[in-house]
């Protein structure tokens, strides 16, 4: 079978196309949060080190307990980005460090991804009282409200106020 030159460079082009189509289905790859340096959340002794231990070793918590500041999380988190998609999270580590009443560490807990949970978010709403007013109905609403000033009646005239 022959191919003429201008099938050869259609043949050509549309091998490039998908060559670069391809080379642009790779994931971009982002890391937030904590960057956990390996075995070092595993060297922290419990009873031993405290919190300024602690903020010395790893820096300052990602979040801490919203009524107990005894709970620090130390939280990363691993997304792979492709195209125009949602990023997906493809790898979370959640260390939590719970300290004791005399504010030395009394655990540590490491979490992963398959640890969470979804939460389902309620789409119900709370009623508003009153009327609801289109657009329309909001620009033109006042139109014809109130008393215009006429001409005939001089009280009305700002110019006759004293």
């Amino acid at each position: 079978m022959t191919f003429s030159s201008g099938r050869k460079g259609a043949l050509g082009a549309a091998l490039a196309i998908t060559a670069l189509s391809a080379a642009g289905c790779q994931a971009t790859v982002n890391n937030r949060g904590y960057l956990p340096t390996p075995g070092l959340t595993e060297s922290i002794r419990i009873g031993v080190d405290t919190k300024a231990t602690i903020q010395a070793a790893l820096g300052s918590p990602s979040a801490s307990g919203t009524f107990n500041d005894d709970v620090w999380y130390y939280i990363s988190s691993k997304q792979e980005d492709y195209l125009f998609f949602y990023p997906e999270e493809v790898e979370r580590q959640v260390v939590a460090i719970n300290f004791g009443p005399d504010q030395t560490v009394a655990s540590v807990k490491t979490l992963g991804l398959e640890d969470g949970r979804e939460v389902a978010f309620s789409d119900r709403e709370t009623p508003a009282r009153g009327r609801e007013l289109t657009f329309l109905q909001q620009i033109f609403g006042n139109v014809g409200r109130g008393s215009p000033i006429s001409g005939s009646d001089e009280s009305q005239d700002p110019r006759n106020r004293r």
